[in-house]
């Protein structure tokens, strides 16, 4: 009977989370592309063809940030072109879940990570950091004055 009750749950867990990615396409596909970003530019640092990502970084005035810390499968400047092109393809999930009503629901979390990315790309913290508090704020304010009772 217990084993019942469990395959239930389990079964009702299952649906739900199907019904989650059916009814938000869109996240699975962003989430996606963040991965297949990753791998390229791992794939760009092991072949040698990490530059061509840097100098287009460079060309927007984006130093690739040193960080504390490299792990060798994944040198300084990978790091800031991975964040950076993570970072535009949540402003384009921003874009669509502004401009495509079927699309919509809640972006301020998407917005502030993609925020923090922006950030992680540059090193830039001084700026972005008290930028991603005062954003956290405001939500907290927004959701606060809009939640239904």
């Amino acid at each position: 009977m217990a084993d019942e009750k469990d395959e239930k749950t389990s079964e009702k867990e299952m649906e739900k989370s199907q019904e989650k990615w059916e009814r938000d396409p869109l996240g699975a596909v962003v989430w996606a592309l963040i991965l297949i970003w990753a791998g390229v530019v791992l794939l760009a640092s092991t072949t040698g063809n990490l530059n061509i990502f840097t100098n287009i970084l460079n060309s927007l005035g984006i130093k690739p940030y040193e960080f504390p810390v490299e792990i060798d499968f994944m040198p300084y400047g990978a790091w800031s072109v991975f964040f950076f092109g993570a970072a535009l393809i949540l402003v384009l999930e921003l874009i669509i879940r502004i401009i495509v009503p079927s699309y919509r629901r809640r972006i301020v979390g998407t917005a502030i990570v993609a925020v923090v990315f922006i950030g992680l790309a540059t090193g830039n913290w001084l700026l972005i950091g008290p930028l991603v508090l005062i954003a956290i704020g405001i939500s907290i304010i927004v959701g606060g004055l809009t939640r239904r009772k």
